[in-house]
């Protein structure tokens, strides 16, 4: 790695410890730069826009939950739902634990900017999902993208609420995986 994607990459890595460890409100250029341990304006010389500086730590983001995901479904028995079970509890724990990254991957202005195609980063998580609910409902008479889509969105929503302490406050409940088996039940029909 040459020095300015080794700098670059620091960069990124410290808005993603600083987003960690401080939230949002500490992610300004100059504190990470100052954090990189380089001057405030070079961050200016790698990206552009604060918006594209964001971009990449969220995209770093996606790399880390794919990397998360990939590992619990080596780990997952063969079953096409088993998987989806294991993918869906991946996206939710790193949801619980990184709520900072989660909530920065997912901010329209950033999805809307366009930078480093950050739009498109989830794209192959999507895809895997439809795969997989593909081979759970080969013949449901709905395209498997619909369904993932449906699913998808089930579980972002259930990861938002469950992080806003509502799911908690409503049901009384804070153990996810009843929710889980719920969205899974709705959407894939019961488990054989």
């Amino acid at each position: 790695m040459d020095l300015d994607q080794g700098l670059r990459a620091r960069l990124v890595r410290t808005g993603a410890e600083l987003l960690q460890s401080e939230g949002h409100a500490a992610l300004s250029l100059r504190e990470i730069a100052r954090r990189a341990g380089v001057s405030h304006g070079a961050p200016r010389r790698y990206f552009p826009t604060h918006l594209s500086l964001l971009s990449a730590i969220a995209r770093s983001g996606f790399a880390d939950l794919s990397d998360q995901i990939d590992a619990a479904l080596a780990a997952a028995p063969p079953e096409p739902r088993a998987r989806i079970a294991a993918l869906a509890g991946t996206y939710l724990g790193f949801a619980a634990t990184n709520r900072g990254m989660f909530e920065l991957m997912f901010r329209h202005d950033l999805l809307q900017s366009g930078y480093l195609g950050l739009r498109e980063a989830g794209l192959p998580l999507f895809r895997l999902l439809a795969g997989l609910v593909a081979e759970v409902r080969p013949a449901s008479g709905q395209r498997p993208e619909v369904t993932a889509g449906v699913l998808w969105a089930a579980l972002h929503g259930m990861a938002e609420l469950r992080n806003w302490g509502s799911l908690q406050l409503a049901t009384g409940a804070s153990d996810p995986a009843p929710f889980l088996d719920a969205i899974l039940t709705a959407h894939l029909g019961a488990a054989e």
